[in-house]
C-alpha cells in the first residue's frame, strides 16, 4: 500500500506515514457515522445554536475517526515510542463530557463513562510491555460495554458515542497493538 508522509502537526493523528487507504477509511468511517448519527437523531442539535451544534458534530466525528485511527499501526507505533505523549492524550481526552455539555444531555451519564474510561486506559497503559495488557483492556472494556446500555435513561445517540469513546481510549489507543513499545528504542519528539 502506499504511504503518505504526515505533516508533524498531524503526527498525534496519524502517526509519521500513514496508508492512503488507511486514512480514506478513518475519515469515511468517522464521517458516515456522524452523519448516520445526525440523520437519525435529528433531536440530537435541533434545539441547539449553531456554535454549539457545530462544535458537538466535531468532536462526535473526533471520536467517531479516532476509534479507527488508533488501531492503525501508524498511529499505535507513534505513541508507543512517545509514553509522555500517551500519557498526556489519555489526560485530556474529556470529549465525552464536552459533547454532553454542549448537548445538555446524559451529564451524569457522561462524566461516569469518561471517568471509567480514563482510569481504565490509565490501567491500561501501566501493563504496556506486559502479556496481560491485552486481556485486562480487552476484560475492562467488555465491562464498560455490558455497563453502558444499562445506565438508566441514557439516550441512544449517547450510548453511541459514549460506547465508541470507550472504545477509542481504553482500547483502541491505550493498548501497544503491536508490540513496538517494549521492542523499539524510545524516540525523540
Amino acid at each position: 500500500m502506499r504511504q503518505l508522509r504526515i505533516p508533524s502537526f498531524l503526527h498525534d493523528v496519524f502517526g509519521k506515514k500513514q496508508s492512503v487507504a488507511s486514512i480514506l477509511a478513518i475519515l469515511l468511517f468517522g464521517g458516515a457515522l456522524t452523519a448516520a448519527l445526525y440523520y437519525r437523531f435529528p433531536e440530537l442539535t435541533g434545539h441547539l445554536p449553531a456554535w454549539r451544534s457545530t462544535l458537538a458534530i466535531l468532536l462526535i466525528f473526533d471520536v467517531f475517526a479516532g476509534c479507527i485511527a488508533n488501531f492503525t499501526a501508524s498511529t499505535s507505533n507513534f505513541y508507543a515510542a512517545r509514553k509522555t505523549n500517551r500519557v498526556i492524550f489519555i489526560a485530556i481526552h474529556v470529549h465525552i463530557v464536552l459533547i454532553a455539555l454542549l448537548l445538555n444531555t446524559n451529564i451524569w451519564h457522561s462524566l461516569g463513562i469518561w471517568a471509567y474510561t480514563i482510569i481504565g486506559a490509565f490501567i491500561v497503559n501501566s501493563l504496556i510491555g506486559k502479556h496481560s495488557q491485552l486481556f485486562v483492556a480487552g476484560l475492562l472494556l467488555s465491562i464498560g460495554l455490558g455497563c453502558i446500555p444499562m445506565l438508566p435513561g441514557i439516550t441512544p445517540y449517547m450510548l453511541i458515542i459514549g460506547v465508541l469513546f470507550l472504545m477509542k481510549v481504553l482500547f483502541s489507543f491505550a493498548v501497544d497493538h503491536y508490540g513496538k513499545a517494549t521492542h523499539n528504542t524510545i524516540e525523540k519528539v
